[in-house]
């Protein structure tokens, strides 16, 4: 049988089309010739491979693992490794397109890329996991390279999956070849203040939208939904900076206090309860955990996944400020709403771009061979953060955008002006 690409689900808008609405807007402000338009609304490389797998019964599963490279115009491509049960094509290439314009807005040489695995890594077993996680890089081996294409943890992935992937990687070439993946553990290379990068990219930007807007950290309110890595991690570095988090979600449910909730409690009681909030009591249960995106706060966090603002809760939001942990969180057809109401959206390809900074950092490490400390990788993250953010506002200004098309105008002009000095292909 014909291989046939998965559709979305049918009640979620298609990832792809709402990166897309977003790049033809922007594209047509900056006037785009047809050559670079094409070149890049189009993924430069879609690979997709079965991966039989031996379980721990003994019965053989066949997964689909698949890669896409958006982009490597900038230079070698960059983009996280996301294992879950609903991975599909269309989510993948919007992933992909996503890192290019997030590599680009901060300024990084890097292109985009994503991959994925569909499968549940919730019930698989550790050995499942690893026997998959080499098989899928083995599959790629001939796509990943330290000058080609860096993977990176994503949803389901970590540390321990890029570990065994450096592994399987360095096995195949019969050397270790540490710059090949980022994400790593500190032991084989990975950077400090890497964990909490993309955390710390949304603080940074949350604060300098606070001070266009003139809003008193002191005293704001934020909503966070999602508590993985990210979520956490914002909530944490924000409440530390004077906000007040009122409220956090995982996928067990939402939690709400409106005296704040003490985020360092949150963390420890998540990691002794198997990773979730289930049962925490620092805070009301809410009935409905989408509640969480429409209480009446200054800040609101998505953190979670893709298009949980659309446009059939658009119209409830009352924050003043959205600043997007996750990629995608927010729907193409929500954005005029959300203009309309006067919102500023800080977009995922700025505010989330943190994470892919201090991997550049990473990599850079490992190329010199030298371990940067801690205070100069949040210092260096802080500032490229600190000047996108800036230059993104001064973009929304110029072309009277909002800042989410901004961030894309900045971004394509940097990757078109970059495949025009090139001279085209």
């Amino acid at each position: 049988m014909a291989y046939i690409e998965p559709a979305p689900i049918k009640d979620k808008e298609n990832p792809l089309e709402s990166m897309m609405e977003r790049f033809n807007i922007a594209a047509e402000k900056l006037g785009l010739s047809d050559e670079v338009y094409n070149v890049l609304k189009n993924p430069a490389k879609q690979v997709i491979v079965s991966l039989p797998i031996t379980m721990d019964n003994g019965k053989i599963q066949v997964f689909e693992g698949i890669r896409v490279i958006h982009s490597n115009i900038l230079g070698p491509a960059k983009g996280g490794i996301r294992f879950a049960p609903d991975v599909h094509i269309d989510e993948v290439r919007a992933l992909a397109a996503w890192m290019t314009w997030k590599c680009a807005v901060v300024d990084i040489p890097y292109g985009g890329g994503k991959g994925g695995v569909r499968c549940n890594p919730r019930e698989m077993s550790k050995g499942e996991i690893e026997r998959l996680m080499r098989a899928y890089t083995m599959a790629m081996i001939d796509v990943f390279g330290p000058d080609k294409d860096i993977p990176a943890p994503d949803m389901g992935t970590g540390p321990r999956e890029m570990a065994w992937l450096m592994d399987e990687y360095s096995r195949a070439r019969g050397m270790t070849v540490n710059s090949v993946v980022t994400g790593k553990p500190l032991v084989l290379g990975g950077s400090l203040g890497r964990t909490e990068a993309t955390g710390r990219g949304v603080m940074v930007s949350a604060l300098a939208a606070m001070q266009k807007l003139k809003i008193n950290p002191f005293q704001a309110t934020c909503a966070v939904q999602g508590f993985g890595n990210v979520g956490s991690w914002a909530a944490r570095l924000l409440e530390e900076r004077g906000l007040k988090i009122v409220a956090i979600s995982d996928h067990t449910g939402a939690f709400y206090n409106e005296n704040g909730i003490n985020i360092l409690e949150a963390i420890e009681y998540r990691d002794a309860n198997n990773g979730t909030l289930d049962g925490f009591k620092g805070a009301d249960r809410l009935d409905d955990p989408g509640e969480l995106l429409e209480l009446d706060v200054d800040v609101l966090v998505p953190a979670a996944v893709e298009d949980v603002i659309t446009v059939r809760n658009v119209d409830k939001i009352k924050a003043k400020l959205i600043v997007e942990g996750a990629n995608g969180p927010t729907s193409a057809k929500a954005d005029a709403i959300i203009n309309e109401k006067g919102i500023m959206a800080v977009p995922d390809i700025l505010a989330n771009a943190g994470g892919v900074t201090v991997s550049y950092f990473e990599w850079v490490q490992n190329r010199l061979g030298y371990k940067w400390t801690a205070d100069r990788v949040n210092r260096r993250s802080d500032r490229i953060m600190k000047d996108a953010f800036e230059h993104v506002y001064e973009a929304s200004k110029k072309y009277d955008v909002p800042m989410r098309i901004a961030a894309y105008i900045v971004a394509i002009d940097k990757v078109a002006k970059t495949y025009t000095f090139r001279g085209g292909f």
